[in-house]
This record gives C-alpha cells, sequence and structure tokens, in this order.
C-alpha cells in the first residue's frame, strides 16, 4: 500500500470526502453533514464518484449486480472509472471550490483502489499516478462498520433487499479501506453507534477544520 500523492487546492471553498462499505452509513452522514451547513446559510455541493456516465453504463452494472461478473476485465473498469474521477475532480469539483461552496463526496479515488486491491490486483501501480491529477480532500473520512452490519442494513432497503453481495469479497474490501485509512492517515470512524453519536465525532472535526482556517 502506497501513500497517496494528491493535488493540494488554494480554493476559498472545501472539499469533504465519504468512502467505505455499501450500507455503511455514508449517505446517513452526508445528508445530516449537509442540513449541518445549509443552517448556517452555506452553499452545498452533493456528489458521488463515479459519476453516472459510469454507474449506469453496462460494465458497472455488471460488476454491481451480477454473481457471474466476467464479461469484462476489471481493469478496464478501473480505467474507465479514474478517467470519469479526472474529469469529475478538475472539471467539477474544482470549479465549485473555486466560487466557495463546500464539496461533498459519496467516494472518491480512495474507492477503486480498495476494489483493485480486494480484487488481487495489489501490484497495480497506474491508479497511484492517477492520483497524481485528483483535487486532495480537505477531510476524509472512512466510515467503518463490519459486513455483517453492512449487509443488514443494504437488504433493509426495499430497492435492494434482493441485490446479489458477495460477503467474502465485501471482508476484503472492509479490509483494504481500513488499510488507505492507516497509511494515509484519513480519519476512521465506526457507525456501528447511533447515527447522533457518530455524527457528533464528524462535526468537532468540521469545526476543528474551520477553527484552524480563522486562525
Amino acid at each position: 500500500m502506497q501513500k497517496l500523492k494528491m493535488i493540494k487546492h488554494n480554493m476559498d471553498g472545501k472539499l469533504i470526502v465519504f468512502c467505505g462499505l455499501d450500507g455503511c452509513g455514508k449517505t446517513t452522514m452526508i445528508n445530516m453533514l449537509n442540513d449541518y451547513y445549509t443552517s448556517q446559510g452555506k452553499t452545498v455541493y452533493l456528489t458521488k464518484q463515479p459519476t453516472d456516465i459510469v454507474r449506469k453504463s453496462d460494465m458497472f452494472r455488471n460488476f454491481m449486480d451480477s454473481p457471474n461478473n466476467l464479461k469484462y476485465e476489471y481493469r478496464s473498469l478501473s480505467l474507465l472509472a479514474a478517467s470519469d474521477r479526472i474529469q469529475h475532480s478538475n472539471k467539477v469539483i474544482l470549479p465549485a471550490l473555486a466560487t466557495n461552496d463546500i464539496v461533498i463526496s459519496d467516494r472518491y479515488i480512495f474507492s477503486c483502489i480498495a476494489n483493485l486491491r480486494a480484487r488481487g490486483y495489489e501490484k497495480d501501480k497506474w491508479i497511484y499516478e492517477i492520483s497524481k491529477s485528483i483535487i486532495k480532500p480537505d477531510l476524509t473520512f472512512f466510515i467503518d462498520v463490519s459486513v455483517e452490519t453492512a449487509i443488514k442494513r443494504v437488504r433493509g432497503r426495499e430497492e435492494e433487499k434482493n441485490r446479489y453481495i458477495n460477503t467474502e469479497f465485501q471482508e476484503k474490501l472492509r479490509a483494504e479501506y481500513l488499510k488507505i485509512a492507516k497509511t494515509n492517515g484519513y480519519i476512521l470512524i465506526s457507525s456501528e453507534t447511533q447515527k447522533e453519536e457518530t455524527f457528533n465525532i464528524i462535526k468537532k472535526y468540521i469545526e476543528g477544520m474551520e477553527h484552524k482556517d480563522d486562525n
């Protein structure tokens, strides 16, 4: 696992990223943070990676929804997602930061790295080169939860109650997220507790960032 080198921006806005397994609580925390900022009168831009250009593609849906996803080479999907992230980072996120927006992203390039490594491509180095063309977030939160809890939450969604989930792969993916967070010094927060408790931890980091900017 390599430490990531990314582009530090000097814009007035802030980029805040949430990563973790499906069902870890990212969406809940993002919505609570959005409410927190909007109550202060701040402009918030909510986004996610990869964008719908990738998410709605046949290749992506094949990997996400099918137990037999051998139709495509996974590296090709990763490259598609990587190009999408470079475009999105520099042509969507950066302009938003320049107008003093708070940009909150559901997933980021870390998801691409974790997925590659969890699928056995630990020796691939190109993804680390790609990261050098991506904007560095001001805060990165890895929301952690057990695979069992994550799957239970996903299954609790009416539209996903029958979704195929590879439990063994999810364990590997969680392990890679933990490695990325540790190697890069990102913020790791458990969401096994009540959502208010989890968000209070996040809010402390947000307030710390804002206090730092005031000094």
